[in-house]
């Protein structure tokens, strides 16, 4: 009996630990729009950024359409979509840029318009931020510029 309830957890742990591995947590990707939905994001996004003073500055030299593609990979491995960024680390992708608090918080801003500019749901929205939150160490590099 023991060596049946013992089999019994084992098989039990194994299907939820190939559950866990097979069924990824996708929901805010699919809430975003999958990846028509990040590219249409991105193509809201990119050109708010060119147009703004705050954040120009980084985006107007750079090649718009790879940086778009990057965006829209790294948002898919962020919210859960599968896709596999393979891009710079945010520290390295920013070494050299001086990247200042007010900036930074300025892109944050014009994504939420552009999140908004989409009908992408507030609760949606927070996600992603939480999510992104954490790179925002790697990306500031100064305090004033």
């Amino acid at each position: 009996m023991k060596k049946l309830i013992l089999f019994a957890l084992f098989n039990f742990a194994a299907a939820v630990a190939l559950a866990q591995t097979t069924a990824p947590n996708d929901q805010l990707y699919k809430e975003l729009g999958e990846k028509p939905g990040l590219i249409k994001l991105m193509d809201e996004f990119m050109p708010r950024l060119v147009a703004d003073p705050r954040t120009a500055p980084f985006f107007k030299p750079v090649d718009q359409v790879h940086v778009k593609q990057q965006l829209v990979e790294q948002f898919c491995q962020v919210s859960g979509g599968g896709c596999d960024y393979q891009g710079k680390d945010m520290k390295t992708a920013h070494m050299n840029m001086q990247v200042n608090r007010a900036q930074f918080n300025a892109l944050v801003e014009i994504l939420q318009v552009s999140m908004d500019a989409q009908g992408i749901a507030f609760a949606s929205q927070n996600a992603l931020l939480a999510r992104l939150a954490p790179m925002h160490r790697a990306i500031i590099s100064t305090e004033s510029h």
